[in-house]
């Protein structure tokens, strides 16, 4: 038996064949949800086209400095469209995000300069060799598909795609850092020696608009997406700057640049360059093919070099990528489709070649932003019907169990899914949600009395986690994108210090979620401040796992980090940085289980995020000495002092004797009568 299921997992293309039968039955169903979602899809929609967008526009400038001008922000968006609307339409994971990414400007800007330094292939020949490398790494892309080789990616664990994530964040970071350097330098592609902009004082000043920019639009960002939490506005309010509040705020500080002072001068603050579409420079990429056979063939050959590294970093890319965007965590439907994604990567990296494009792939960190991004949308959708059916049967008078029972259907009803499914998975899943309806007795009619029933509060700390699994999200900011090409005179206006701040936005934005960031974090903890981690939601591993096994994975994970980050600065070889991860298979299947306890390595590399509720302690309290849980832990008196006192001075708890009725601001009426009446 072991050796026929051996044999069947070898046979070719039968990974390609299980994917496709897997997301056919699916496939009508991911066109009906996204358009029963009405308006409401278009908030994913902007939020993911602004984080697509804008990194792929950057990326095209960086490619435009490198490359003296043959690729710029026009070739990058073009891919970046195309591949979009070519998977949202046959792509087996619909949530997965393609575009230019870093890994790809290496590439080309490493090609560049071996054709341009090759008398045979100079300038004029580079994007021709590029596509004839482009054509060995599509055959390649193509065998790792039909001989089932993206079976490895279920070998990757927790640990590998957050080390994947923490590595493409700070590479973000990296990239925000040098760009706020750069406002103070003369661009390297320009003759700059008579233009008055950069003068000495004038490039002072680009560059301390620019740190204004870029870290007002961060700030901004970073607020705008906790707006639904704000005291301050209606709900409608809170929602909309919830969900568009980031574009919004390019726009607004996008138009506040022009509002500087008549005296600078032209260029100040420096803006996006790019040429135009329809410009000769841009219209000439279209035609490449046609140059394909000048390339010598001893170069075409030897393009196989660089296409075994190029398919192994977009195999490995792509593939981790698609694993972080259908995480345990959000509950996914629908099936994954490695190996068809693989296939059609393929396609599409041959497709881009002979167009003389940058090929795209699967990003970082945009594609798990936009399965966060419809999480909120299916939670907010599912939430409102099944508050609305909740209040419905109170008002009624129906019993707790009926209550409970009619919001039920409401979530089995709006989480139907193609696939074979019975009811229990849902029963289990909406267990806590249950266990809080049944608290209000049947005799209890009105929610609002103490120990009722409140739909409002009970279904947002309660309701399981969906994802609006579709294609339509995916094929509009593909579209945008497309757009987006031909508002390039507009994007012009927007200045490069934003991008450097979107950049580090979207690096601190994918964060949350990241246990290894969160391990990192909590190293830096002295032993007196532990008990503020486990009064808010935490992860298990922080109460099951001791805190010196914790610390020492977390030390670990940091130097292997570190040796992946450093193969990055590593010129050329800089894009072997997979090799690292690829090797993690390894230390995790051997090395780690003789270093940690089966039962610890479980939980600090689970494949799902279990996040365990907060555990408030008395402010009367000086520490968790009293109940045994933190013994010879001192707290110093300003520690204590803090934990007895409000931000104003005050006693956090007072003695019934000592509180000042104040009941007068609330009922001021009710006081007045009851002092007539004595």
């Amino acid at each position: 038996m072991e050796e026929e299921r051996v044999g069947s997992s070898k046979r070719p293309f039968r990974g390609i064949i299980g994917d496709l039968r897997g997301r056919a039955l699916c496939y009508k169903h991911d066109w009906l949800a996204g358009l029963r979602s009405g308006f409401g899809i278009l908030a994913p929609t902007t939020y993911i086209f602004f984080a697509s967008a804008l990194p792929v526009i950057a990326f095209g400038e960086q490619l435009s400095r490198d490359t003296d001008g043959v690729l710029s922000p026009v070739e990058t968006l073009t891919s970046t469209a195309l591949c979009g609307v070519i998977h949202s339409l046959l792509g087996g994971q619909p949530l997965l995000i393609l575009g230019v990414a870093e890994p790809t400007v290496l590439m080309y800007v490493y090609l560049y300069h071996f054709a341009k330094g090759r008398p045979e292939l100079g300038k004029e020949l580079f994007l021709a060799w590029a596509a004839w490398v482009c054509v060995w790494t599509a055959l390649l892309l193509v065998v790792l598909a039909i001989f089932n080789v993206a079976d490895i990616i279920n070998r990757f664990t927790r640990i590998a795609g957050e080390l994947f994530g923490m590595l493409i964040a700070v590479l973000f970071i990296q990239q925000t850092i040098k760009g706020m350097v750069s406002e103070f330098k003369k661009p390297e592609h320009e003759d700059s020696s008579t233009l008055e902009k950069y003068q000495f004082q004038w490039l002072y000043t680009n560059g301390l608009l620019g740190l204004i920019f870029t870290f007002g639009l961060l700030y901004t960002a970073l607020k705008s997406r906790k707006a639904r939490s704000w005291r301050y506005g209606t709900g409608w309010y809170r929602n909309f700057i919830a969900d568009y509040g980031v574009p919004l705020l390019i726009v607004v500080w996008t138009a506040l640049s022009f509002s500087t002072p008549s005296k600078l001068p032209s260029g100040v603050p420096r803006r996006l360059s790019s040429p135009l579409p329809w410009d000769s420079a841009s219209l000439g990429h279209w035609t490449v093919i046609k140059d394909m056979g000048k390339v010598p063939p001893a170069y075409i050959f030897a393009g196989f070099i660089p296409a075994l590294m190029i398919a192994g970093l977009y195999f490995f890319d792509h593939s981790v990528v698609a694993q972080l965007a259908q995480q345990k965590e959000f509950n996914l439907k629908n099936p994954s489709a490695y190996h068809y994604d693989v296939l059609l990567l393929g396609f599409m990296v041959l497709v881009c070649g002979l167009l003389g494009l940058p090929p795209s792939n699967g990003v970082l960190p945009q594609s798990p932003m936009h399965t966060k991004s419809l999480a909120v949308l299916k939670r907010q959708l599912i939430r409102r019907k099944m508050v609305m059916t909740a209040k419905e049967s109170m008002r009624k008078r129906a019993s707790s169990s009926q209550v409970y029972e009619n919001m039920q259907e409401v979530f089995i009803e709006m989480d139907k899914s193609p696939l074979v499914q019975t009811n229990t998975t849902h029963i289990m899943e909406l267990q806590d949600l249950k266990d809080a309806v049944m608290k209000k007795t049947d005799e209890q009619g009105d929610s609002s009395e103490e120990g009722g029933f409140d739909p409002e509060k009970h279904l947002e700390a309660f309701l399981p986690v969906r994802v609006n699994e579709q294609r339509v999200s995916n094929l509009l900011q593909s579209l945008l994108v497309a757009g987006a090409v031909l508002a390039i005179p507009a994007i012009k206006l927007i200045p490069t210090s934003l991008l450097w701040g979107y950049f580090a936005y979207m690096a601190i934005d994918s964060l949350p979620g990241n246990q290894f960031f969160e391990r990192t974090v909590l190293l830096f903890v002295p032993p007196s401040r532990r008990f503020k981690v486990l009064e808010g939601a935490h992860a298990s591993f922080v109460e099951k796992v001791p805190y010196k096994s914790m610390a020492a994975f977390t030390m670990l994970q940091i130097f292997y980090f570190g040796l992946c980050y450093g193969v990055t600065w590593i010129p050329v070889a800089g894009i072997m940085f997979p090799v690292p991860f690829f090797l993690l298979i390894a230390i995790r299947q051997y090395l780690l289980p003789k270093l940690f306890k089966p039962a610890h390595l479980r939980e600090l590399d689970a494949s799902e995020y279990e996040e365990i509720p907060g555990t408030p302690r008395n402010p009367l309290e000086l520490s968790f000495r009293s109940t045994g849980s933190m013994r010879d832990v001192l707290e110093c008196d300003a520690e204590i002092l803090d934990e007895l006192t409000t931000s104003r001075g005050e006693l956090r708890v007072r003695p019934a004797s000592l509180s000042p009725d104040k009941g007068h601001q609330i009922y001021p009426n009710e006081i007045v009568e009851a002092g007539d009446g004595t």
